[in-house]
């Protein structure tokens, strides 16, 4: 049988079987802290506890996926409404008091879980663009949409632990060299475990030092 993707397909079926295990666990172990974070939410701020927004997902030959990411809600209700489509800034005074809390420990991505067990994410890969950004960035960058050729986006991932947030143009075109070489990385099943490892390990440390933005 002609193989039809550059990822290698044991890569393929191991990294979608540890997606599935490890989000439905970390569901089920960090529920009582997501109960907590709703409250807190809830309590803090008016709006909804969650917040769902369009992003691009893995992009075929012949199709680009679109789905909805799910996150706790970090800034205060309609954010975006004068703005439109923006850039997450450092210090946004968007964000909220809960909210600044739940982004430096990446905490508001417990939901994205859902997203990982649909399919629609992965717990490793490039992130998920929003599509007005996508489109803009395709008019400056060459080659910017095939970062998740054939890859699904992630709730973390090389370019994502190496500089954070994108904040401008000049971020974006230093990332999409990460996210490449996250691509290479799934063309051999030693580099690519090594791979992980590596960004779990950073990803765990962000977390725990409350570098997130």
């Amino acid at each position: 049988m002609k193989q039809t993707s550059f990822i290698h397909p044991r890569i393929s079926f191991l990294k979608r079987s540890i997606d599935i295990v490890f989000a439905i666990i970390c569901l089920v172990l960090t529920c009582p802290l997501a109960v907590v974070i709703a409250l807190m939410i809830k309590l803090s701020t008016p709006g909804p506890i969650f917040y769902c927004q369009l992003r691009v997902g893995k992009v075929k030959s012949r199709k680009v996926e679109h789905f909805y990411m799910i996150k706790f809600r970090t800034m205060i209700n309609d954010a975006e409404a004068e703005t439109g489509a923006v850039w997450a800034l450092a210090n946004d005074k968007r964000l909220t008091y809960v909210g600044k809390l739940l982004r430096k420990t990446r905490l508001d991505e417990l939901p994205q879980f859902i997203n990982v067990i649909k399919g629609e994410m992965s717990l490793i890969g490039p992130r998920p663009e929003r599509p007005e950004i996508v489109k803009n960035l395709e008019k400056q960058i060459p080659f910017y949409s095939e970062r998740t050729y054939q890859i699904t986006p992630g709730i973390t991932g090389l370019a994502q632990v190496s500089q954070g947030y994108d904040t401008c143009i000049d971020d974006v075109k230093t990332k999409i060299a990460y996210d490449f070489a996250y691509s290479l990385s799934l063309t051999k099943l030693g580099s690519w475990l090594l791979m992980d490892i590596r960004i779990l390990f950073k990803t765990l440390l962000i977390m725990v030092l409350g570098r997130g933005q």
